[in-house]
């Protein structure tokens, strides 16, 4: 191990596999600004992707590649970040894995449970650090709540709403389109953040059944006034719009809306809603919470303007890098992983259940 005494000697050595736009946009900035990890490998089946991403990130011994299996040959490397469409995420996943890597893996898990529960158990098999890139549990609004749900302010949660909304804003560039790819549309992409947001607040993760419908019925419009310009129909092959109702094993409820391009005015991405025997509590306005007190009805609007995330070390800093600083910090072994692969797996199932349900018109039922 990198540390002693709780005091880091050299940093983490890392690769990261897809430099893509999560990549250049999201990851390597956050990694970089933790302070606890030399970028030695970058690969890309495109190589200029990966030599950009080294020279905006890399140390001065980085090294690029087209294969991923040539990455992790390399012996030096502690953690692996896998960037790639979804398609490839369990294989390269597990791959990391049994060659000795810890390994943070965008989101979704994977594109079915099938795949994820294999991740799951090579993570065990090898004793290695795995974890999804959920990074929305780490905003100050999601934190401040789920303290509160902790603290069992809602009471027993037995209604939710997982939102991922948009009215026009399809993804048109990379392979957001390409079923073959991604596995799905709005649902695996956005709808995935909302349901594991939900989920982890709840602390609920014994799904019974589930029922879904999935829309494919903007694709042949044009003129469509999408946020990046209009979509290629004979590229769009994935759905526009996805729902789905999921009952819990102990009778909770959850409903998750998602969509990239809806005639609605009620947008909002990662965002849920949560009822519980004692209160309630919503992000379609900020966090309000709300309830009965003093036989009076009131709303709780709690102020971020000031301060930072106080209930989680690194306090002001972006969700991205409190996310690295978990994944980082698990793997010295110097705290708790605060997305775990087991929780992310159930996120795929219920996604998985929806699409099937979707495509059979029955309800989909989850094995104990």
């Amino acid at each position: 191990m990198r540390s002693k005494g709780g005091c880091l000697l050299v940093p983490l050595r890392a690769g990261i596999i897809g430099c893509g736009g999560i990549a250049m946009a999201k990851e390597l900035p956050a990694i970089k600004e933790t302070g606890l990890v030399a970028m030695v490998a970058f690969c890309d089946p495109k190589l200029e992707r990966a030599a950009q991403a080294a020279k905006e990130y890399g140390n001065k011994e980085a090294k690029t590649y087209t294969d991923y299996r040539e990455l992790l040959e390399e012996k030096g490397i502690d953690l692996v970040y896998v960037c790639t469409p979804n398609r490839w995420h369990s294989e390269i996943t597990i791959a990391a894995l049994q060659a000795g890597k810890h390994v943070m893996c965008e989101k979704p898990m994977a594109i079915n449970a099938a795949e994820a529960k294999k991740m799951v158990e090579a993570a065990k098999t090898n004793d290695k650090v795995l974890t999804i890139a959920y990074n929305n549990r780490f905003r100050p609004d999601a934190l401040y709540l789920k303290e509160e749900c902790q603290k069992g302010t809602l009471g027993e949660i037995y209604f939710a709403k997982a939102r991922a909304i948009r009215r026009r804003a399809v993804p048109t560039w990379g392979v957001f389109l390409d079923k073959e790819l991604q596995g799905g549309g709005p649902l695996i992409d956005i709808g995935s953040h909302a349901l594991d947001l939900t989920l982890w607040l709840m602390e609920n993760y014994r799904p019974k059944y589930a029922v879904g419908t999935v829309y494919h019925k903007l694709k042949n419009h044009i003129n469509t006034g999408n946020a990046w310009g209009d979509w290629n129909p004979a590229e769009f092959t994935v759905e526009d719009s996805a729902f789905g109702f999921i009952v819990m094993e102990n009778g909770a409820t959850i409903i998750i809306e998602s969509s990239w391009a809806l005639n609605s005015l009620e947008v909002l991405e990662a965002a849920t809603l949560l009822c519980g025997t004692k209160a309630g509590a919503d992000m379609f306005d900020g966090l309000r919470f709300n309830g009965v007190r003093n036989n009076r009805p009131y709303v709780m609007k709690p102020d971020f303007s000031t301060g930072g995330v106080d209930f989680y070390e690194g306090a002001g800093r972006k969700p991205e890098v409190l996310e690295q600083l978990s994944f980082l910090h698990a793997v010295l072994g110097e705290g708790e992983l605060m997305v775990k692969p087991e929780e992310a797996l159930v996120v795929t199932e219920i996604l998985e259940a929806i699409y099937a349900s979707a495509k059979s018109g029955q309800p989909v039922y989850f094995s104990g």
